[in-house]
């Protein structure tokens, strides 16, 4: 007897053993239809997969996310199947599911086109058709070698031959086409209904630059097609707000390959920074921070006693000098520990907050460098919090409260929160651990905010929350964060007097708002596709005057606005209104203000906002109203 239990709570009992597929039967045809795979006692598993002992069971299907990943990974195979039918001696290495969809990697001769990535589909959607059973059976490994290189499948032996001896493989068929993998798979490829190949791409085979270099093909793959449209248009869309395109249209920043991973910004670009890092200045003076600076550059032994240079020294750019090593910092934190162990602290004087914009370079693979989002050179708005164990809670839900003003007022207001536990590589006790992990728990439970765990996704020094947005378009971005660390106060003699008198070591709260401010001035960029709120705009207001006519009186409303603080361009060209409009149009500006004959006589000014918006005419101080309501509201 056989006793499935269901995700309702409900149970049934069967006479023989009998296979996931035949339990959705059971249940009803339309679930059995609808099935993909199965989950046992919490592990994805083939439709086939056979029952032999009381389990817990839920019928996976294109609703699950599991059901989606099942999809993906089943799809990888469909495109190694087809490019096996149409270009046989291509051999096959890998194929692994990535977030939104696959990729596989082969080796052939010549490099394959757009037109062969057209065909490679077409036989895709042919192959599908098809509804072919996919089949699993378990080899030994010796004999699972012997069949790959039987069909001349050198890659696939030579995963296998790294395999232990006395290990088993499984193999899934499908048609003519057999591979090696540890499932599961949908049950036959008539499942495989909506998915499109991407781009082609190059890789070297195991990640090494000493062997071939393999083309990868990227595919995506969804349960619906309105799911998949849906996802194709976000991706058209984050191709017009790609902020290395606007970077260059808006003129705001340009990359180089003689400085890989760092940033020449422009004067208008540079009016942006300037706008983010006042605004965060301004949060550290009104929340009790003291801002600081700590050097660039400092002695190995003290990145050797934080724990940085065991734990992250690969990450670290060295130099040396009389004999001595240094690193440039990745991180702030040691610097502050520097300032706070220069004076005795007394407890009254904690928590004590410091707040650095602090210029870090980390030694980030090339290939792994994007625009903005992922550079070598970033600056943090970083900030370290020194406190007693007492304060930890208050002082973490009063930085969640901090923080998501600070994002409502950069235009974000959907904020995923997740805690990441303690790493396998790590510093510190476990009792140290755990008080940190329960500490951000309770201050998430106390802020009203759901949370997700991450488990083993902390720092190596402490656990940490981390705060994700979620941009115009639907993508997430991990910025802010706030760790609890009772370690590197300890390694690097951090120490403070308590009420006793006796010597107390604080414990440190690591916290960043924006997180890199390059970082978060690209993702500003596309959320708000280079459309920029007044208060960020490098240039607010463009004046322009239809002729020559005009010029005084609109150098006049430019350095009326000026005074007011606003950022101005006055444009005076020799150039039809039409065509001056045009082109501030296509910089995003939030306002052209245009000045002709009538708005001169009558001291008034016509007003265009941002997306040919006609305000009408206006008074000056009017204008100047608007203005300034815009920026108060963050509008």
């Amino acid at each position: 007897m056989v006793t499935v239990r269901l995700p309702d709570g409900s149970q049934r009992q069967f006479n023989a053993p009998l296979t996931v597929a035949q339990v959705a039967a059971s249940i009803g045809a339309g679930l059995a239809k609808a099935a993909l795979a199965g989950k046992v006692d919490g592990k994805v598993v083939d439709t086939s997969y056979l029952i032999d002992h009381d389990i817990d069971l839920s019928i996976v299907t294109d609703k699950d996310a599991d059901g989606l990943e099942v999809i993906r990974h089943s799809t990888a195979h469909l495109l190694a199947y087809a490019v096996k039918e149409l270009f046989p001696d291509a051999q096959v290495t890998i194929g692994p599911v990535i977030e939104n969809g696959f990729y596989y990697d082969f080796s052939y001769k010549r490099p394959f086109t757009p037109e062969d990535l057209e065909a490679i589909e077409k036989k895709m959607a042919e192959l599908a058709k098809k509804d072919e059973p996919v089949t699993r059976k378990v080899l030994p490994r010796d004999e699972a070698v012997a069949y790959f290189k039987s069909i001349g499948e050198a890659y696939k032996a030579e995963i296998i031959e790294s395999i232990p001896a006395d290990q088993d493989v499984s193999l899934y068929t499908e048609g003519k086409f057999t591979d090696l993998c540890r499932g599961p798979h949908v049950p036959s490829t008539g499942k495989l209904k909506v998915f499109k190949l991407m781009k082609l791409a190059g890789a070297y085979w195991r990640g090494d630059s000493k062997n071939e270099m393999l083309q990868r093909v990227y595919g995506t793959a969804w349960a619906k097609k309105e799911e998949q449209e849906a996802y194709l248009h976000m991706l058209e869309e984050a191709d017009k707000r790609d902020h290395r395109k606007l970077g260059r249209a808006l003129d705001l920043f340009h990359f180089q390959e003689e400085a890989p991973g760092l940033i020449f910004w422009h004067p208008k670009g540079w009016v942006v920074w300037q706008q983010v890092e006042q605004y965060m200045r301004r949060v550290y003076q009104d929340n009790g921070y003291q801002e600081v600076k700590a050097p660039q550059i400092l002695d190995r032994s003290l990145w050797e006693k934080s724990g940085h240079w065991e734990n992250y020294k690969d990450n670290m750019f060295t130099t040396e000098s009389e004999n001595r090593s240094y690193a440039l910092k990745p991180m702030n934190c040691p610097g502050h520990i520097q300032i706070f162990r220069s004076n005795m602290h007394s407890y009254r004087e904690l928590p004590l907050r410091y707040g650095e914009f602090g210029q870090c370079h980390r030694n980030e693979p090339s290939g792994s460098l994007h625009g903005m989002m992922r550079v070598r050179g970033f600056t943090q708005d970083d900030g370290h919090i020194f406190c007693t164990e007492d304060q930890i809670l208050d002082e973490c839900v009063a930085y969640t409260a901090l923080l998501q003003k600070v994002y409502k007022d950069f235009g974000f207001t959907d904020i995923i929160y997740k805690i990441a536990t303690r790493p396998e590589k790590r510093v510190g006790s476990d009792e140290a651990w755990d008080k940190a992990e329960n500490a951000l728990i309770a201050s998430l439970d106390r802020s009203g905010c759901q949370y997700e765990i991450s488990p083993g996704e902390g720092a190596f020094y402490g656990p940490k929350i981390e705060y994700t947005l979620k941009d115009a378009i639907g993508r997430m971005w991990q910025c802010g964060t706030m760790q609890v660390d009772f370690s590197m106060p300890v390694r690097l003699g951090a120490e403070y007097v308590a009420q006793d008198n006796s010597r107390q070591i604080p414990v440190m709260l690591h916290r960043a708002i924006l997180g890199s401010l390059e970082r978060f001035i690209g993702m500003l960029i596309e959320n708000h596709a280079g459309a920029l709120p007044l208060w960020l705009a490098p240039v607010q207001v463009s004046v322009v005057n239809i002729s020559e006519a005009q010029a005084d009186y609109a150098h006049a409303v430019a350095e009326n606005l000026k005074k007011q603080g606003f950022r101005v361009h006055l444009d005076l060209r020799n150039e039809k209104i039409t065509f001056k409009i045009r082109e501030h149009s296509v910089q995003k500006l939030p306002y052209i203000v245009v000045v002709g004959d009538k708005e001169r006589d009558a001291n008034t000014v016509a007003v265009r906002a941002r997306g040919n918006v006609d305000l009408g005419v206006m008074p000056v101080d009017v204008l100047v109203e608007r203005l300034k309501s815009d920026l108060d509201t963050k509008a």
